[in-house]
């Protein structure tokens, strides 16, 4: 995730509040209340599941206490700046850039006594695609890998760091024009460099080359690694933290996405997914605007089908800020937006809790949207965004279901971004990747909770298990080789529904590829996937029966859906029939609801322009309410339209008569309980509020916080008390008697 230049960091911590049995030891009162029965005390950290990432060094006001810290940026410091944080007792991991970064010392030939800026990513106009002063975009030659594996990633192995984030690996859309990337043109095609802005073939063509380029700079960068750290002794893992495809593609980078989640070499992933990316307005019935819920949800959810088949590890992102400057309350707002789409991910437990905590918990913004006064993170804000990192710590993975209709899934390619292109392509157009969201928004606005399915992964069974209907469009991508339309069919023939819809008129449907060289001469790369069916080649639109399974051709354009208000009936006609008639699966069910179940917790969002409905959700039962700083226990909560909620269902704790913590802005050390006490110690970064809910046998005679009588507020329904107190991450002693 791009950081604004030095160091950046992010709000405080929190200890997440069930003491789950199983994370905490269970303290069983078997003769409760009259004998103490235990006293044990748990001095560890849950499993591995939590990390950030941050350029300083340890500071009090950003010990997060998340389980790993990524250390960010290869300096002469670096050994420094790991050793504080290990030696708070944090696993150190590094990150740092691959396509762009402090390497000042190659581009000016510090390194090799050669200037290199000829390898920075150029527009056609000449001009270098800058990150920093003198920090390029890079074209990453073999010279340069040679740099970067002896530069950045021995020294860190060295230092015994056994984990490595390579984060970013960008090429933009707008370059291709520097005479590094010529001579990779032509030794990758065969032919001399073509400008990408004559064709749309040369677009097509020159985009698959930077996805080429950054693929072979990770498969390079992560062998070295591990063969490096084999000489050590060391089982180094690898991983590449990145944007989702959807927000590339969007945004007109060119980058590996799908395709590592089978490179041999890498180990897995984080989601850069935040405020930043989701907020890019979309279309959906006639009218682009942000949706950040919608957007984020489906974000995550391409990120996720990326390592579903291929169970390669899968960190979620989230930042309680962004890169551009907004006020407080907007951050707040899009922060709990985007925070409920990731949880909305039920098999996904291991989460980035936030980049930069420096930027977060130092940085200065507006304090409104009416007001211009800059100022720190509000109390109230730190407060329930370490209320919410600190549940990550506990959040576990679950079998559970997103409420409504399951098994509809929207097909997507990393040739989405090969037809990006700054400059238009005469034939083509596709605003805000509008020919994506007509299938994807038209089924998310209605409470439709649709995933991913990545054509690149169509070969693993895992990828279609529990998928019922495919939505396929070959407008804004294409199949990357013949065996992904293979796959495709063989799934129909076997009893999938296919709905594939598109003109198949588009400029591109004629790059030099695949279905149109080799022999084989199709005009359009739906023509094969037709034939392999048993379908006309040009099929006209309608149904057709294929083996156990049917295909719906719909000769519109996925955008066409969006672009006009009221123009997806059509498509939603077709999705019920093929879900309700063809695929047996139940009812589709339409709504305006997301609702999740994930151990103690409970996830809400209702979606807003009323595509079905106006109505809140409401939920009854006895909550404690984690998107309100103030912890309140609630017994009915109402989300309206364009809302989120996050709450801990009190009703599923299983060990209702163990003292625990539910809900805290801090994380809990050394605790212990007896038949009448119990105690821990709390820690959180400095210059934060604490508010946390604490569950106990009967109410408290007695609180005290460092040594000193605390005041508290007692819940006699609930069985919880609240209590207060500042944060220090060194931590504060409470301890409470009944």
């Amino acid at each position: 995730m791009k950081q604004i230049k030095t160091i950046t960091s992010k709000p405080s911590l929190i200890m997440s509040a069930p003491l789950l049995a199983g994370v905490l030891l269970p303290c069983v009162l078997a003769f409760a209340p009259l004998v103490e029965a235990c006293a044990q005390t748990v001095n560890k950290l849950s499993k591995e599941k939590t990390t950030f990432q941050t350029a300083g060094p340890w500071k009090p006001v950003t010990d997060i206490r998340s389980d790993l810290v990524m250390v960010y940026g290869m300096s002469d410091n670096f050994a420094q700046r790991l050793t504080s944080w290990r030696n708070r007792g944090y696993h150190a991991h590094y990150m740092t850039g691959i396509a762009w970064g402090e390497y000042q010392d190659y581009f000016t030939g510090k390194w090799d006594g050669v200037w290199h800026l000829d390898e920075g990513q150029k527009t056609m106009r000449g001009d270098t695609i800058w990150h920093g002063h003198l920090i390029p975009y890079i074209v990453p030659t073999y010279n340069y890998l040679s740099y970067f594996k002896i530069r950045n990633i021995k020294p860190v192995i060295d230092q015994g760091v056994d984990a490595i984030f390579l984060e970013e690996p960008e090429f933009w859309a707008r370059a291709g024009y520097s005479e590094a990337f010529k001579r990779e043109w032509q030794q990758y095609y065969g032919f001399p460099w073509k400008p990408q802005h004559e064709s749309a073939e040369n677009t097509y063509l020159s985009n698959k080359l930077k996805y080429h380029l950054y693929y072979r700079a990770l498969d390079e960068s992560f062998r070295y690694a591990k063969a490096y750290g084999k000489t050590k002794g060391m089982d180094v893992k690898c991983y590449v933290p990145t944007h989702s495809l959807l927000n590339y593609s969007q945004w007109q980078i060119v980058s590996p996405e799908a395709s590592l989640a089978s490179m041999e070499s890498c180990d897995g992933y984080i989601a850069q997914v935040w405020t930043g990316t989701s907020r890019e307005p979309n279309y959906f019935n006639g009218v682009a605007k942000e949706r950040v819920f919608e957007t984020a949800y489906l974000e995550y959810g391409c990120m996720e089908s990326m390592t579903r088949p291929t169970h390669r590890k899968m960190f979620f992102l989230t930042d309680p800020i962004e890169d551009r400057a907004k006020d407080w309350s907007d951050y707040k707002r899009n922060y709990q937006a985007t925070f409920t789409a990731e949880l909305m991910w039920p098999a996904i437990d291991n989460f980035e809790v936030m980049p930069w905590p420096d930027r977060i918990y130092e940085g200065l913004y507006n304090e409104s949207a009416a007001s211009k006064r800059k100022i720190h993170i509000p109390r109230f804000y730190s407060t329930q965004m370490q209320v919410m990192i600190n549940a990550l710590n506990d959040v576990p993975a679950s079998d559970n279901r997103v409420s409504g209709s399951q098994g509809i899934s929207v097909a997507m390619c990393n040739s989405l971004m090969f037809q990006r292109s700054p400059q238009p392509v005469e034939g083509y157009d596709d605003p805000q990747l509008s020919n994506f969201y007509g299938e994807a928004l038209s089924l998310v606005k209605r409470g439709v909770p649709v995933s991913i399915l990545h054509l690149e992964n169509t070969a693993y069974t895992d990828t279609w298990k529990d998928v019922r209907v495919l939505l396929l469009s070959y407008s804004n991508m294409k199949p990357m080789d013949e065996a992904q339309n293979r796959n495709i069919a063989q799934w129909v023939g076997q009893g999938g529904v296919l709905i594939y819809s598109g003109r198949d008129n588009d400029p591109f449907q004629n790059v030099r590829e695949w279905w149109n060289t080799g022999g084989k001469s199709y005009k359009a790369p739906s023509e094969h996937l037709f034939e392999l069916m048993g379908i006309p080649r040009n099929a006209a639109q309608g149904r057709y029966q294929v083996g156990h399974g049917a295909v719906y051709v719909i000769r519109e354009d996925p955008k066409e859906f969006v672009l006009t208000q009221g123009a997806d009936k059509q498509l939603l006609n077709t999705v019920r029939r093929a879900y309700e008639d063809d695929a047996k699966a139940g009812k589709l069910e339409l709504k305006n609801s997301f609702y999740l179940e994930r151990g103690n917790y409970v996830l809400a969002s209702v979606v807003d322009e009323y595509a079905v409905s106006d109505k809140p959700l409401i939920l009854k039962g006895q909550f404690i309410d984690l998107y309100t700083s103030t912890l309140p226990v609630v017994t009915k909560k109402t989300i309206r339209p364009g809302e989120q909620a996050f709450l801990f269902d009190l009703s599923r704790i299983k060990d209702k008569n163990r003292p625990q913590v539910l809900a805290a802005a801090s994380r809990q050390y050394d605790e212990h309980a007896t038949s009448n006490s119990y105690s821990f110690v709390s820690k959180s970064p400095k210059n934060t509020t604490n508010v946390m809910r604490i569950l106990l046998p009967k109410a408290p005679a007695k609180v005290l916080i460092n040594a000193d009588k605390s005041s508290y507020k007692w819940d006699k329904r609930s069985k919880t008390l609240l209590v207060g107190f500042e944060n220090n991450p060194e931590g504060v002693e409470v301890n409470i008697n009944w």
